[in-house]
């Protein structure tokens, strides 16, 4: 359920989280016939909205538009809305722009369990292509204006919904018996949170002047989607959602020793190692923390021996699983140094930044930087589990979010065209850290990575491509000094180069590039980049894990949305790095 502050959370939980349902989801995407299967197999009362306001007009949804316009049908469709969540006891159908309006989704958040019926594009045009009563899909392109709906809606819906289930499967009775498990699981979530609850009350009353209160909503309080890195034996969840660090149930599953170690840094440690500790020992674990300095400049032997001493201080073995609890460089040492302790221990990812959250967290990539290099020396070792807190991002200062946005964009570019355009149109939002805008773009990030995972696990062919903008990035980094740039800020301004250098080597046209570097600058991220000089721009290129034979080779894009490794023409590389840097 949605917070609304501590002791309303509290009160929420002592009724079953299955009160009222609330089917949210495009049109076609099977509430209407979901919603009846499920009421009866609950026993409550179902209602359509859109039926509803038929019944109340005596007309037809689409004579209501062809009339009243869309504007006025929502506004009918939020004054529906407002008075059946009230009722009690229902199975409620809404219509599938309901989620527009945000009252509506104040209203079924706090006064239900929301559940997200997701179908693909395909499902939905395959099932609404002779309805005539859809008056959003009477246009001579169907599918892109379901395409357009999906990308306009999908966040709302994610960032409302308390379950999503695919809809992919026909057998509607698969489907009711698959949000009944769904609705059991987050009742037994709810049960633990609340008994959480409980204590901290408990223990805020004893000790009033020392005792804090922890974010109101747990895990049950909102969406969390799993998504899976497929690689056989070695395939891994991917949890994404708010609460998770307070979720011992979900620690218990994901940690199966005995004892964890928790790597963080002096940064994340004040703001969540002590909830973190709390729910791990709630799951009966004995806590080993490791609190690394800050910073890039950071990311070096000496902090990566700092955890093997903790580790060899406390006599921990091969069953000690080493949770990373914060961004890329604390995921990137605490991975290498699960894979080199005894050769190997378990190892769970918790981010805590936008960067980590959508890319490095994922994927196995391990290590620490060189002053000649930067990720020079590592390892894959991939996590047993990736577990994302949205609700991390809160207390994100405004330059880590620009850093990390750098990499969705880099998604959008090189895969996802798309994405980016979705991203032309909210990058406002993020900024704000809207938290759908956020969940949509994590989701599809990661999305994004694992398949990329899956095909090339150890990045000997289509994996280097997610290192689009990276070889300028890289040179940037090292030529600074490490931490003078943060990695995602030198990743945008890299991306502007590759782009800039695709651009005249014939591959994209120059709107292309202009939309690159615009979309990156509207992120907050750098769009010069330091004159180094030619002679050191060329050193620093040429220490790069995809050169081969001492030939730089860059990600370039063919056009946007895709993207290959290449090289280029010294003349053409001496104009991009002409065109791109500043002045020294």
């Amino acid at each position: 359920m949605r917070p609304a502050g501590p002791a309303l959370a509290r009160r929420k939980q002592s009724k079953p989280v299955s009160h009222n349902i609330f089917l949210i989801g495009l049109m076609g995407s099977g509430k209407t016939t979901v919603g009846r299967a499920l009421a009866r197999r609950l026993g409550k009362r179902f209602i359509d909205s859109d039926h509803e306001i038929e019944a109340r007009t005596g007309a037809s949804i689409a004579l209501i538009f062809e009339i009243e316009g869309e504007a006025s049908f929502r506004q009918r469709e939020a004054e529906v809305i407002r008075e059946l969540s009230a009722l009690d006891d229902i199975v409620l159908a809404t219509g599938g722009g309901a989620v527009l309006n945000a009252d509506s989704r104040a209203l079924l958040a706090a006064r239900g369990t929301v559940i997200f019926l997701r179908a693909s594009v395909s499902s939905i045009l395959q099932r609404t292509s002779h309805d005539k009563s859809r008056p959003l899909l009477q246009t001579a392109d169907p599918r892109r204006r379901i395409e357009e709906l999906s990308r306009q809606r999908e966040p709302f819906y994610n960032a409302t919904a308390d379950i999503v289930i695919d809809t992919g499967r026909p057998n509607v009775q698969f489907l009711v018996q698959t949000i009944l498990s769904q609705l059991e699981a987050l009742q037994a979530k709810a049960t633990l949170s609340d008994m959480s609850t409980d204590a901290v009350f408990s223990d805020l009353a004893e000790h009033p002047a020392t005792s804090c209160l922890p974010p109101s909503g747990g895990p049950a309080s909102g969406l969390a989607l799993t998504l899976n890195v497929a690689l056989g034996e070695r395939s891994y969840p991917v949890t994404i959602g708010a609460g998770l660090l307070d979720d011992s149930a979900m620690l218990a599953q994901h940690v199966a020793g005995q004892r964890v170690a928790v790597v963080t840094n002096t940064v994340v440690a004040p703001l969540y190692l002590a909830r973190l500790t709390h729910a791990l020992e709630a799951a009966g674990k004995q806590v080993i923390a490791v609190i690394l300095p800050d910073g890039e400049e950071e990311k070096t032997w000496a902090s990566l021996m700092l955890i093997f001493d903790a580790l060899l201080a406390n006599k921990c073995d091969r069953k000690t699983t080493l949770l990373a609890l914060g961004g890329g460089v604390v995921g990137d040492m605490t991975g290498f140094a699960a894979a080199t302790y005894m050769r190997g221990v378990p190892l769970v990812q918790m981010p805590t930044t936008l960067l980590s959250q959508v890319d490095s967290s994922v994927g196995g990539k391990t290590g620490i930087n060189h002053p000649l290099g930067k990720n020079m020396i590592g390892a894959f070792y991939q996590p047993q589990a990736v577990l994302a807190d949205t609700a991390t991002l809160d207390t994100l200062p405004a330059r880590e979010l620009s850093a990390g946005l750098a990499e969705v964009i880099k998604h959008g570019a090189i895969i996802d065209a798309t994405l980016f355009a979705w991203l032309e149109q909210n990058m406002a939002a993020l900024l704000a850290k809207d938290r759908a805008a956020l969940t949509h773009v994590i989701r599809r990030s990661c999305e994004i990575k694992a398949e990329v995972v899956r095909l090339d696990e150890r990045e000997s062919g289509i994996r280097a491509i997610l290192n689009f903008g990276h070889t300028f990035a890289h040179a940037i980094e090292a030529g600074l000094g490490y931490g003078v740039w943060l990695h995602g800020e030198a990743v945008g301004c890299g991306m502007v180069m590759a782009a800039d250098l695709s651009q005249r080597m014939g591959h994209i046209d120059a709107v292309t590039s202009a939309r690159i570097r615009a979309l990156v600058q509207a992120a907050g991220l750098p769009v010069v980049a330091p004159d180094l000089g030619h002679a050191t721009w060329r050193a620093l290129m040429e220490v790069d894990k995809k050169n081969e034979d001492g030939v730089i080779r860059f990600i370039l894009l063919r056009p946007l949305g895709t993207a290959f490794v290449g090289t280029a023409p010294a003349a053409l590389l001496d104009a991009t790095l002409d065109a791109c840097v500043g002045a020294r």
